[in-house]
């Protein structure tokens, strides 16, 4: 069976679904405030920036809407890339909250339906984090991400590599 990237998930707080070209006005409210991307290696959003961040994560094929179970809104984003069947792994990865929702309780959610969705066609699902995001290694580790060296992200910056093992889930 093929990884289904664009998979619609549904918890107790969030709904994840595929990204869509009109989500691109509620998930620049999101993403136009500052502190969301203050340790983020490229924490320009502004409205251009943050176009081509939008139309990237569209050409994916792997972004996800995260919204709001409570009252249906767009609170953020994710995606998955980097499927590699020979390395039975996949990334997790681009996401961000709107600080309305940090804390803990949506993010831990939102990446228990990623892993458990991801664990159905891999054995590992990996995290790359810029070195200097405490906030996103902080996040990654609370749900059982290991550090495990580091990696070339997608634009050819070294970064953090944490890795979570489909046999460590409950």
């Amino acid at each position: 069976m093929p990884f289904d990237v664009q998979p619609c998930l549904k918890g107790e707080l969030v709904e994840l679904r595929p990204l869509r070209a009109e989500d691109h006005a509620d998930l620049y409210a999101v993403a136009a405030d500052p502190l969301v991307w203050e340790q983020h290696p490229d924490p320009e959003r502004q409205e251009s920036a943050f176009s081509g961040f939008f139309r990237d994560a569209l050409d994916s094929g792997g972004a996800l809407a995260v919204v709001d179970n409570e009252d249906g809104r767009l609170i953020g984003s994710s995606r998955y890339h980097g499927y590699d069947e020979e390395r039975d792994e996949v990334e997790i990865g681009w996401s961000f909250l709107a600080r309305s929702h940090w804390g803990g309780v949506y993010n831990r959610e939102l990446k228990e339906l990623m892993l458990n969705h991801a664990f159905r066609f891999v054995g590992s699902v990996i995290f790359l984090v810029a070195p200097g995001n405490m906030r996103s290694q902080r996040a990654v580790e609370k749900i059982g991400g290991v550090r495990a060296g580091t990696r070339l992200d997608g634009g050819g910056q070294r970064s953090l590599l944490y890795r979570i093992e489909a046999s460590t889930q409950p």
